[in-house]
């Protein structure tokens, strides 16, 4: 008898495999109950595990119907049938799955890890975007290293991946996802200044606690000074992107930028869509994002005018101070980064 129950199984396996639909139904007629009894064991290897894994769409979407549970069971190894259908890249099986129940973006497998994190790492922008839209709530979980989507995504170098997920909790009003911090304590914040992504950086400064400390103790700031030049080797494309954008000379200075005449785009505001820079203290949000991005520019101008020699100006304090001012090896003028990090 347990020989017969394990061949039964077994046609039903190589049936999910082939993704024959007819021979699905004929084996249902035979056993009404065959698909019961994967509802009784904890972790298995499901037939909707064989069929997402092996890309046969349309019988993955008929037995996802016929049994909707199988799409949330683990196999051995922790994973779901979305999961799987993710690893062997199959995205028709997943937009399928998405159809059906939108809530299997937030189904946790290995390590609490989900489809939206697994997207995030691999920067596939447009079914995180999907996913998002699909499962709002997904942006909330967390791997058990305490990782949301976003700390993912840049941990892994997908800037495209990174910008969505911002746009999205923007749009949603869930900036304070992005001051979550995972098992070190790292925020954001802390992972773009540890891999030195500044775009990153600039695009976070005006939307997270920038003083917030890991477990360490430690600032993205404190993490940027460990640097020996800080945000220099990404420094020099930002600020030819930001000369072509204010129309700036190809050896432009601080000085020469500020005693030169603003540029049409700057004089309208078009490019940036903000007010005069002059209305600061009680002027409107948007003057105050533009004096913002002036003082980012002018970050950049100055690490620019230095970076050929990795020397910043004054050097770098010889000894520490006795009353920890400085430590050795510290800029004598750190006070250029604080710029970056103040509005």
């Amino acid at each position: 008898m347990a020989s017969r129950s394990v061949d039964i199984y077994e046609r039903l396996n190589m049936v999910a495999q082939d993704g024959d639909i007819e021979r699905l139904y004929e084996l249902i007629a035979e056993y009404p109950n065959i698909l019961e009894h994967f509802d009784n064991v904890s972790f298995c290897k499901t037939p909707l595990h064989i069929s997402a894994e092996k890309g046969q769409t349309h019988f993955t979407m008929e037995l996802m119907t016929l049994k909707p549970s199988l799409a949330l069971k683990l196999n051995v190894s922790g994973f779901s049938p979305m999961h799987l259908a993710l690893q062997k890249n199959h995205i028709r099986i997943v937009r399928g799955f998405l159809a059906i129940d939108s809530s299997l973006v937030s189904i946790k497998g290995r390590g609490r890890i989900t489809p939206l994190h697994y997207v995030a790492q691999l920067g596939n922008e447009e079914l995180l975007s999907e996913f998002l839209f699909a499962c709002p709530s997904s942006i909330e979980d967390l791997t058990i290293k305490c990782e949301t989507a976003v700390h993912i995504a840049v941990k892994s170098n997908q800037f495209m991946a990174f910008k969505v997920l911002l746009g999205w909790v923007r749009r949603v009003n869930r900036e304070e996802i992005l001051d979550s911090k995972d098992e070190d304590g790292n925020t954001v914040f802390h992972i773009a200044a540890s891999i030195n992504q500044t775009e990153i950086l600039t695009l976070l400064r005006n939307t997270v606690n920038v003083k917030a400390k890991n477990l360490d103790g430690k600032t993205a700031m404190d993490i940027l000074e460990t640097y020996k030049s800080p945000i220099f080797p990404k420094a020099t494309r930002l600020v030819c992107n930001a000369k072509e954008i204010l129309l700036f000379g190809p050896s432009m200075t601080l000085a020469g930028y500020l005693s030169r005449k603003p540029s049409t785009i700057e004089g309208k505001n078009k490019l940036l869509g903000l007010n005069n820079l002059s209305k600061t203290r009680h002027g409107s949000r948007e003057s105050t994002d533009f004096r913002n991005a002036i003082l980012v520019v002018a970050v950049l101008i100055v690490t620019a005018t230095y970076q050929a020699g990795l020397s910043p100006p004054g050097g770098y304090w010889e000894e520490n101070s006795p009353n920890d001012d400085h430590t050795a090896g510290q800029m004598t003028m750190s006070f250029n980064l604080a710029l970056f990090f103040t509005s």
